[in-house]
């Protein structure tokens, strides 16, 4: 059940308790560890053992949980009230219906006001009205009132397959990855199983051979096998690099790497170079230059972070020679240039402009972050930073 406030939250912990039910908890920001919480109420989806006499029944929260955990052991998601901003609605759903759940269909109840207040503050039509504006870009599957005709959410905290195209230079690789997981999840359901199952550290090979007709600008040197290397910069822009057994760039076409990673699930691992190491160092340091000559410091024209700003400083300037000067968005727009962003702001705003979102509705949505502290790092946070190797896969030259 989530509410906005923490002290809603506990007042409906009393009421349920009074009303004899059991195995309640309250997950607020003022909880000590929310994540154990979520565990408790969701052991199967965040690979946990509980004890049944530990294990929650109700979980009462504040939005503290409504982003980034996996709840989907339930496939039940109540609000007691109703946020303003749409977002929050889809972000509370997406805790349940995410890969793992396994209900056919997602309850989700909303508690409305009583005529009386309706009628004076018209929330329910004010909420429906944007709810149905959303779904005329999105599209859902989920009826938020009983009277509400289906439309479709979805796609905005799920990916389709061919929403990205094949642009070498502007691909977004967290987008991207994530569309092949999950086709790749889709045809065949035990693959995420296998992979969660693995240890934390898998130092792992492929053989590779040069096909021209995929990789049409490389020559025989680059069959020699390298190492691919991903890296989180430390402004938070991602990169992947392709380093060559000899040490030398062997392209810094995004895609192609991507390609070069490309295996079927049954790809046998073989022993990595012996300089695999090296290599990986030479990648960090190949993407750190990038990263300062591609894009400056609000990285690629793709990432999230320079799209969010490039389409809002225009709407902000705008907004300034009017009477209605959103000093909010002023504010939450210096924090976009001066600090990257944090992962989960990232992912948000990227599916928001994606689905094809006016200007307002994306202003709300960095404001509501902003407001929130989880739009950017803090400036403590940036200056200790550093370039972060994500993953690397070797190369081994089929014999």
């Amino acid at each position: 059940m989530f509410t906005q406030f923490a002290d809603t939250a506990r007042y409906l912990a009393r009421e349920l308790h009074h009303a004899g039910v059991t195995h309640i908890a309250v997950a607020t920001g003022a909880s000590a560890d929310p994540y154990a919480l979520a565990c408790r109420f969701s052991p199967k989806s965040n690979n946990k053992t509980v004890p049944k006499a530990d294990e929650v029944r109700v979980l009462i929260c504040t939005d503290v949980l409504s982003e980034g955990q996996n709840l989907q052991d339930s496939n039940v998601v109540v609000n007691f009230d109703l946020p303003w901003a749409i977002i929050r609605l889809i972000q509370r759903a997406g805790r349940v219906d995410r890969i793992g759940q396994r209900a056919e269909e997602i309850h989700c109840y909303s508690f409305l006001p009583a005529d009386g207040v309706e009628q004076l503050i018209q929330l329910r039509s004010r909420i429906r009205q944007r709810l149905q504006e959303n779904a005329e870009v999105v599209g859902t599957d989920e009826s938020f009132f009983e009277d509400e005709e289906a439309n479709t959410i979805r796609n905005l905290y799920t990916e389709q397959q061919g929403v990205l195209d094949d642009n070498d230079d502007e691909v977004d690789l967290a987008s991207y990855a994530w569309q092949i997981w999950k086709q790749a999840t889709q045809d065949d359901p035990d693959l995420a199983r296998t992979v969660e199952s693995l240890p934390p550290v898998v130092y792992s090979a492929k053989a590779f051979a040069l096909d021209e007709a995929r990789f049409p600008l490389l020559g025989a040197d680059e069959a020699q096998g390298g190492a691919l290397v991903y890296v989180k910069s430390p402004e938070g822009n991602d990169h992947l690099a392709w380093v060559g057994a000899n040490g030398k760039t062997v392209t810094e076409s995004q895609f192609a790497v991507l390609r070069a990673a490309e295996c079927a699930p049954g790809t046998p691992a073989v022993p990595r170079l012996e300089q695999h190491h090296e290599l990986v160092a030479h990648g960090l340091q190949l993407a750190v230059s990038q990263d300062k000559a591609v894009g400056g410091g609000l990285g690629r024209p793709s990432s999230p972070r320079r799209r969010a700003y490039e389409r809002l400083k225009p709407y902000a300037t705008e907004q300034m020679k009017t009477l209605f000067r959103d000093e909010e968005l002023e504010r939450a727009l210096d924090d976009l240039y001066q600090r990257p962003l944090l992962e989960t702001a990232a992912d948000l705003l990227n599916r928001l402009m994606r689905s094809g979102v006016n200007d307002e509705e994306l202003a709300g949505a960095v404001k509501s972050l902003r407001e929130e502290a989880r739009l950017t790092y803090t400036e403590d946070d940036t200056a200790l930073r550093e370039p972060r190797v994500v993953c690397s896969l070797g190369l081994v030259q089929e014999e």
